[in-house]
């Protein structure tokens, strides 16, 4: 009885030795790297053969590894010299884990809660529109947001001066108090010393199809566009110049911006592609004939848009090419040019008409939801200072 007592005993201490055994965990964070795929990078990150094809089953169907990017990041938790965990992230919303569950591995897509909110946005310009968005402590790619919805009356490099306001009801999605992304802009203002004062509301037409006018229901768009870029500035003017390469005077039809390579180009205006070719000096060139006998041409780009071919038709706002730095150029820029009836014009000194105004059947709907909304951007802007919470609008539908 002794002896089974003691072997009883002995066996109790094992088991509690056993379980008090440390657990061995190793964690290994990596990048999907160039030329690269997700199952090659599981092997270069030392994963067992084994291992590797269990995560890759998991994923069937799950996850669409064509759309591995370089860049996304992945995490390996190891326990005891076998895969515990896996994590795969492209951004704060697309995240893809495996875990273990008994000898199997289970794939799934991560489920990130994300809430709509509807906040002002004020801003005060002190050097530049980048700069006070960091102020007011907002991303700033709400500077982007906003030069699109004032792209037909402002040009943000050239039009901004210390002083200037501008504010913005905007859609935002957050998750876990984490601004994601903001979503529409559903009214907003500018107040500027050299452009004077602005004020938008966007409306969703009948055909689902949302633009945005001003208060008396004017459109806010017009015909063409103030600049090929959403962001970038002036270099060279339209005029006579001396030309750096060249090393002497010469006419310079049309006005240069610079922007680094690959920034997305805009084309100003509707229009039909008449060229799209690589044109000697300028390089990497697209030409688009517009109506009323006007032309514009897009030069040194880098390379052309999806789809963008002689005879194509495209959009205002369309990204037609990026820029670039190819024919003879003296560093990255994009070289535009616009042409009234076969003659050059200074593109930065026209005035374009607007486009067609709301149909007379929709003014007085809009009118009464635009005098709604005016009142709570303003009432917004009121409570913030008061440091009160405001009732989000409704978007005008």
């Amino acid at each position: 009885m002794k002896t089974a007592s003691l072997l009883c005993v002995a066996a109790l201490a094992a088991a509690s030795t056993s379980e008090a055994a440390p657990q061995q965990y190793d964690i290994k964070n990596r990048r999907i790297e160039p030329r690269q795929t997700l199952a090659g990078a599981l092997h270069d990150a030392q994963l067992p053969d084994a291992q590797v094809e269990a995560v890759i089953a998991a994923l069937e169907g799950v996850f669409d590894f064509r759309k591995s990017r370089v860049g996304d990041q992945f995490r390996l938790v190891m326990r005891n010299g076998e895969l515990d965990f896996f994590d795969y992230r492209q951004s704060t919303v697309d995240e893809w884990q495996v875990r273990r569950d008994g000898e199997k591995y289970v794939g799934s897509k991560r489920s990130i809660e994300v809430e709509k909110q509807v906040s002002l946005v004020s801003l005060e310009i002190s050097t530049s529109l980048y700069d006070a968005t960091l102020a007011a402590g907002e991303d700033p790619s709400i500077g982007l947001v906003l030069s699109d919805v004032f792209a037909w009356d402002i040009d943000f490099y050239r039009d901004v001066r210390k002083g200037d306001r501008a504010k913005a009801l905007v859609e935002k999605f957050v998750s876990k108090g984490r601004v994601l992304r903001y979503g529409e802009v559903l009214a907003a203002t500018y107040e500027g010393g050299l452009v004077g004062n602005k004020r938008v509301f966007r409306y969703v037409l009948p055909n689902g199809e949302a633009n945005f006018f001003q208060e008396d229901g004017a459109s806010a768009k017009k015909t063409f566009l103030k600049s090929p870029l959403k962001y970038a500035h002036v270099t060279s003017s339209f005029g006579s110049r001396y030309h750096p390469v060249l090393q002497y005077v010469k006419n310079h039809n049309g006005v240069d911006y610079g922007t680094p390579i690959g920034t997305p180009v805009w084309a100003v205006a509707d229009g039909t592609v008449v060229s799209a070719s690589y044109a000697g000096a300028a390089g990497n060139m697209v030409v688009l004939r517009h109506s009323n006998g006007m032309e514009t041409q897009y030069m040194h780009l880098s390379r052309f848009g999806d789809g963008v071919r002689t005879g194509t038709r495209v959009r205002q706002k369309q990204v037609i090419a990026y820029s670039g730095n190819t024919g003879r150029s003296t560093g990255p820029h994009l070289h535009f040019g616009l042409k009234r009836g076969g003659t050059y014009a200074n593109p930065l000194t026209q005035k374009f008409p607007r486009a067609d105004p709301l149909p007379k059947e929709l003014t007085g709907d809009f009118l009464a939801k635009a005098h709604d909304m005016a009142q709570q951007l303003d009432a917004v802007s009121v409570a913030a200072v008061a440091g009160q919470a405001a009732p989000p609008p409704a978007a005008v539908k």
